[in-house]
């Protein structure tokens, strides 16, 4: 997934179809000189639809395309002949997509399920043709009804990834490393911060051909939260996560101090974030002695499953991914 096909923030203008106006007509037949009113109804204007679909990935595809318009209802014919309705339009859209209002931030459509649909913006109804509109006392109408106009606004779709693991940690912590080693996946990786820039998604393998997926989140910074280095732009792929894996190397001064750094960016950003099921992952456990294992354990935070591993030496994954089907599966066992 190249860092410049990674879109998960668009803003598009949409406007869905108007509606067809009804027909204003009168029955004319050879021997009916004054046939009555039989003008039909007015189409309806096409919709703008969201559509979820499992196989994309970004929203890359709406980049470029600013300006999304449906086609407006026909309007209705005599002989009580309703017009067309307008062509819908549908975007297809990754799963996670989240349609907002772009002054008010109030959600609008959340896509979460392949093949799901959501009306982002209804058609205009057609209008009544005269057909409608005679009486007792008034049998020649010459009017109908004009099809209501469609509905326009600008729309920002926000991308929230969908992972069963979302990887937490600050820069150069490792998260690359282990999800290239557990996946398939291939991110960038080098040592130096922020060599990660965009979500990485990756399957991971585990006992009797089940499998899990796991994301690979843009390290966090502190103020992360009020939106300093790649802030706000990636910790709403967190939210997606049913499991939080907090990354940390074993080469950290205080390993109980990041965590809780890391904990307050969470709270600070979305508070319900810590009510995820949270595992420790001590990293990088191939810099340093083994002599040195006992002192390190006393430096781990106590309210959270830790385990110890190295990606590069293979030490520790088994174990890990063991912790990790456990509270997939078994969720009140973890707090």
């Amino acid at each position: 997934m190249a860092s410049s096909n990674f879109i998960d923030y668009v803003k598009i203008n949409c406007r869905s179809g108007a509606g067809g106006a009804g027909s204003v007509h009168f029955r004319r037949e050879k021997y009916v000189d004054k046939g009555g009113p039989d003008g039909g109804d007015g189409g309806r204007g096409g919709h703008i639809i969201l559509k979820g679909n499992a196989q994309l990935w970004t929203l890359l595809h709406l980049k470029y395309q600013k300006h999304i318009k449906a086609e407006p209802g026909k309007s209705g014919e005599g002989g009580r002949r309703s017009g067309a309705q307008g062509k819908d339009v549908i975007i297809e859209v990754p799963l996670g997509t989240v349609a907002r209002h772009p002054e008010t931030g109030d959600r609008m459509a959340e896509i979460t399920d392949d093949g799901q649909e959501v009306i982002l913006l209804s058609g205009g109804r057609g209008g009544l043709g005269n057909d409608h509109f005679k009486t007792s006392t008034k049998q020649t109408p010459y009017y109908a009804q004009p099809g209501e106009p469609g509905l326009e606004e600008w729309i920002i779709l926000e991308l929230k990834l969908l992972a069963d693991v979302g990887l937490v940690g600050f820069p150069n912590a490792g998260k690359s490393t282990l999800l290239s080693v557990l996946s398939a996946a291939k991110p960038e990786i080098a040592d130096y911060p922020f060599t990660t820039l965009v979500p990485q998604l990756g399957v991971v393998a585990y006992r009797d051909y089940k499998s899990f997926v796991m994301a690979d989140i843009p390290g966090i910074i502190e103020g992360a939260s009020q939106g300093k280095g790649l802030g706000l732009r990636f910790l709403r792929h967190i939210e997606r996560n049913s499991i939080l894996l907090f990354l940390i190397p074993a080469t950290t001064e205080d390993i109980r101090s990041e965590y809780e750094t890391l904990l307050h960016e969470l709270r600070e950003y979305n508070p319900e974030l810590l009510g995820k099921q949270r595992i420790l992952a001590v990293s990088k456990m191939d810099l340093i002695e083994e002599t040195d294992y006992n002192a390190l354990r006393k430096r781990l935070p106590t309210d959270i499953p830790t385990v110890l591993i190295s990606a590069i030496r293979q030490q520790g994954l088994a174990e890990l991914k063991d912790l990790i089907w456990k509270a997939l599966t078994e969720p009140a066992d973890l707090p």
